[in-house]
């Protein structure tokens, strides 16, 4: 009888391990199968959302459309330059020769001090976004404007 109990063996521990795999296998599955339809979920909430600010954008940029026609200016976020403002030191002191300004005064109209004007135009330092965006604003005007709002700013 010792045979027939060598032939049974092997087909148990097969049974068995057929067993534990088709197991497995499903409890994998019930798992798989919920973190895939969180996943979908997810999907649809991300294109849901990108949706919406697609659609936000629009708005905003039609609203700035109507808001230039009516002859307004387009708003930047407060203390930061457009975004084509660019830095250079030497640009900076040119300006600066050209409204024939000390770096003092200067300084006054950006509301910093002059050895930080030095800085900047020696390259040792950057100006923050919002001296940034008084130095832009600054660009365009005149000795006479220049002169003006140092005077405003005396008093």
């Amino acid at each position: 009888m010792a045979p027939k109990e060598e032939i049974s063996m092997p087909n148990i521990a097969t049974a068995l391990k057929e067993e534990i795999r088709r197991l497995a296998r499903k409890e994998i599955k019930a798992m798989v199968g919920s973190t895939r339809r969180a996943v979908v979920q997810y999907r649809r909430d991300i294109a849901k959302l990108k949706r919406q600010l697609s659609h936000q954008e629009k708005n905003v940029a039609k609203l700035e459309k109507q808001l230039i026609a009516q002859g307004g200016k387009r708003k930047t976020d407060g203390e930061e330059p457009p975004s084509s403002a660019r830095f250079s030191p030497r640009s900076l002191k040119a300006q600066r020769r050209r409204l024939k300004l000390s770096a003092a005064d200067y300084g006054k109209l950006v509301g910093v001090s002059g050895l930080t004007v030095y800085n900047w135009e020696s390259g040792k330092s950057r100006p923050r976004k919002a001296q940034l965006a008084s130095v832009v604003a600054i660009r365009g005007i005149g000795k006479r404007e220049a002169a003006k709002r140092l005077e405003a700013l005396g008093k």
